[in-house]
């Protein structure tokens, strides 16, 4: 379950670590024989690990299976709160989740992914299983994108070079060609377009949030079904409001101090 090989030099015990509270959130609670099952590790190797957890406050026993614990409610709410463009993210994205009634999101770029640091549902939202702290693939979704075209090309080569462009639907970018004529795209509309190539079904527009010298911050995004994300209003009137509301962001963040 592991996101990326082992390499020299790491603490093969805190990767572990690590991976058994992964698995613990993807499985949503788990029993001992579960989760060494799940991650391939002995019982013995597991259990050492979620004792120490539990002990330590990161994990809970309800029963017989092991859930995460509040003390990372603290921990995520700090790293959160460390970003300085989410504290001024926030209502804007409620704002836009409440005029659009769709969902819409903050996410920033960290270890090459995307991450969504903050969400807004409107009245008729779509419950994905994305919800704060999932992390994506840049280039299998809007606001990827979006961040992508203002990253520098050498940022761009690293990621490509570390992740690749694996496909989650028919439709995602898997040529690094065919990526860079999309970013071009995306610079020059100013928005970027996702088109069920995150989730089948389900379409977004992004606008990126560029800080006062000209560095991606961030990206604003709203995503629904594709039965309702088409015509003017997803082509033109959606990616209007995100442009609107990622200018009144770039300002505020220009004078913050």
């Amino acid at each position: 379950m592991s996101s990326q090989p082992h390499e020299s030099g790491a603490v093969k015990a805190a990767e572990t670590m690590f991976d058994v509270i992964t698995g613990i959130r993807e499985l949503d609670g788990a029993r001992v024989t579960e989760l060494a099952d799940e991650l391939g590790l002995a019982k013995s190797t597991v259990h050492r690990h979620l004792t120490t957890l539990e002990r330590n406050h990161y994990v809970v026993k309800e029963g017989v299976e092991y859930h995460l614990g509040l003390r990372f409610l603290g921990l995520g709410e700090y790293t959160r709160e460390r970003n300085p463009v989410y504290p001024l993210a926030r209502t804007l994205v409620d704002q836009i989740a409440a005029e659009t009634e769709e969902r819409a999101l903050f996410m920033v770029e960290e270890h090459g992914l995307a991450v969504y640091l903050y969400r807004g549902l409107g009245s008729h939202a779509v419950r994905t299983n994305s919800r704060v702290g999932t992390r994506r693939h840049l280039h299998t979704i809007a606001g990827g994108k979006a961040i992508l075209a203002h990253l520098p090309a050498e940022r761009v080569d690293q990621i490509v070079e570390e992740w690749g462009l694996p496909a989650d639907t028919p439709e995602t970018i898997t040529q690094r060609r065919d990526l860079e004529t999309e970013l071009d795209r995306v610079r020059e509309r100013g928005v970027a377009f996702n088109r069920e190539e995150c989730i089948v079904g389900l379409k977004a527009v992004a606008a990126p949030v560029l800080g006062p010298d000209g560095e991606i911050m961030g990206a604003l995004s709203v995503s629904g079904p594709a039965h309702r994300m088409k015509g003017e209003w997803f082509e033109s009137e959606i990616p209007d409001l995100l442009l609107g509301s990622t200018n009144e962001l770039e300002l505020n963040l220009e004078y913050a101090n």
